[in-house]
């Protein structure tokens, strides 16, 4: 039985890192009533469990209740005219706050270029000069003021101090100085090259905070004309012709039971993976594929779900003697950041990044491993998101075809070479032992599953590593890598492409599926406000509307573009439109 609810003015689909910032912006004005919803369970400062509260996030983004634990994807691209790969699963958060709520807390902007070429791109308005001042409103830095930093924003930024930093990080970081690589003291100050400890939002007890309590404050819940729902799946939204009237809801979990919720306003805001299956399982979209599958086409978009990017990921490992391990296994581990340039023609500065790991896992042995986890900041391949089924409970597929485009391939080979070359300095023998290559594969993700069996696989592993000494390299080539050594892939050209080819990962940064542009680009799916073209009433605001992937962790660009997306709509609001 479907049930009716009353008309609000901002329907909102979708409680993530942009959801929560949407809701709280547009609900200052009284005259507005909000309406806000998410599949998963809500979270605030008092419900935060642990897990989600420390500033190590290992364990919140491994708990299957914190995701859409059946989301699936392809990480590279097909070889030859053979697809045969294997999808992996794929954590996006489901739960209020989103992505803010179980990733690594890093607080980067990426390159003024980025914005710069958003707005070559179409999307007029969104220069690094028209974005600057919102990241400056989103954010209180609570270590650096100037032209470049916010200091009454409801996120607090801070750096971690040299104390707090692991022996091994500290090491990695001098070993990369004494390579040529500046060490710098604030990565969202002018755009450069360089080591840099990492920015992250954590709160003044070294608390996570999460979009869902740093906007949707206690005061912002009492709002009268705010309303909070979770626990609800948004099945489709509803057209009277092609203007969005509402939606219809399911229980998240399951069961009978429908609600449709009218509205004047839909704006969706499920991100680059559930943005555009929720507008393809409404009618917008690409109207062949559509038509496919029996759904009606309220707007024929052919960019809807196409030029979905990522940053390519690989990693290089080693062994940490226990007085290089961390100190407090709730700290941080992405402690420290590199920033370098690979110098490839055509390419900007700044355009790779490592992050600096001082573990590499929750358990015992990722406790014993350190890492250098590369990623493209500037990368360049696509792929889409595409319907597999109208049923919303089926999740799409997603097709990210990383390294299609060989410049990325060619960066992520270099930057296995720079991680191979600092983890073997002589700086760092007195730290660590047995360099290995390393991806976060399938077999990876299933070894640090919770479980009374596989805990003690882990501990007897662990056990091993410390004993093992000469036959250390041995054991990891054999145990954890399937035989595939460091120096094999540093001497063949051939053996490197396959590894990181078959190996790539990603970044969990799923941007641009729903790209702004100009009226005339028949790939654009929104205008520079978010509108969707060819229909009325609807808009997107999320990491979706990206043109093209920014050189940062994209959570912080993503609440730009919330804060600055609610700006335009109240504007419109005060003006009459």
């Amino acid at each position: 039985m479907t049930q009716r609810a009353a008309t609000t003015d901002y329907l909102i689909l979708g409680g993530g890192s942009a959801g929560c910032v949407l809701a709280a912006r547009l609900s200052e004005e009284p005259r507005l009533t909000v309406t806000l919803v998410e599949a998963g369970r809500d979270l605030t400062l008092d419900t935060m469990p642990p897990a989600i509260r420390s500033r190590y996030p290992g364990r919140a983004y491994l708990d299957t209740g914190n995701i859409w634990a059946s989301l699936r994807a392809y990480m590279g691209q097909p070889p030859g005219n053979l697809d045969e790969r294997a999808d992996r699963r794929y954590e996006q958060a489901r739960l209020l706050g989103g992505g803010s709520a179980i990733n690594a807390l890093l607080a980067n902007r990426g390159a003024p270029s980025d914005y710069d070429e958003w707005e070559a791109r179409g999307a007029t308005g969104w220069s690094w000069e028209d974005c600057l001042p919102y990241f400056l409103k989103l954010e209180r830095d609570c270590d650096f003021g100037g032209p470049l930093h916010g200091l009454d924003g409801p996120l607090p930024v801070r750096r971690l101090t040299p104390e707090r930093l692991s022996p091994f990080v500290t090491r990695v970081a001098e070993t990369l100085a004494a390579m040529g690589h500046v060490r710098r003291a604030d990565q969202n100050g002018p755009w450069e090259p360089g080591v840099f400890a990492a920015a992250a939002v954590v709160g003044e007890a070294g608390e996570r905070v999460p979009t869902s309590v740093g906007y949707l404050t206690p005061a912002v819940r009492r709002r009268p004309n705010l309303r909070i729902v979770t626990g609800r799946l948004a099945e489709r939204i509803v057209f009277e012709g092609r203007r969005a009237i509402g939606a219809v809801l399911r229980p998240a979990e399951g069961g009978e039971g429908q609600e449709t919720i009218a509205a004047a306003n839909v704006v969706v805001s499920s991100g680059a993976i559930h943005t555009p299956a929720l507008l393809m399982r409404s009618g917008v979209g690409p109207g062949a594929d559509l038509a496919a599958l029996a759904i009606p086409v309220a707007a024929d978009r052919r960019g809807v779900g196409r030029n979905l990017m990522e940053h390519p990921s690989i990693a290089v490992s080693a062994y940490l003697r226990p007085e290089g391990r961390v100190r407090d296994p709730d700290e941080h581990h992405e402690q420290a950041i590199l920033r370098f340039s690979s110098g490839l023609d055509g390419t900007p500065d700044g355009d790779m990044h490592g992050a600096i790991l001082s573990r590499s896992g929750w358990h015992a042995v990722g406790l014993r491993l350190g890492s250098l986890f590369f990623w493209v900041n500037k990368s360049y391949s696509t792929g889409a998101v595409r319907l597999g089924s109208a049923d919303p409970r089926i999740e799409p597929l997603v097709d990210f075809r990383m390294l299609s485009d060989w410049r990325d391939l060619e960066r992520l080979k270099g930057a296995l070479r720079l991680g191979a070359a600092t983890l073997t300095h002589p700086m760092m023998t007195a730290m660590t032992d047995a360099a290995f290559p390393a991806s976060y594969t399938p077999r990876v993700a299933a070894i640090a599953r919770p479980g009374r069996g596989l805990a003690l696989q882990r501990g007897t592993l662990a056990g091993l590593l410390d004993v093992a000494g000469p036959a250390r390299r041995l054991l990891i080539k054999t145990v954890v890598t399937g035989g595939i050594g460091l120096s094999d892939l540093l001497a063949d050209d051939a053996a490197l492409t396959r590894y990181v080819m078959t190996n790539v990962g990603g970044t969990w940064h799923p941007t641009c599926s729903c790209r702004m542009g100009a009226p005339d680009d028949p790939l654009a799916v929104t205008d520079a406000a978010g509108r969707v073209y060819g229909t009325d009433g609807l808009r997107v605001c999320d990491a979706s509307l990206m043109p093209s992937i920014p050189c940062a962790n994209t959570n912080v660009p993503t609440i730009m573009i919330a804060e600055k997306i609610a700006d335009s709509i109240r504007s419109e609001v005060h003006s009459g439109r």
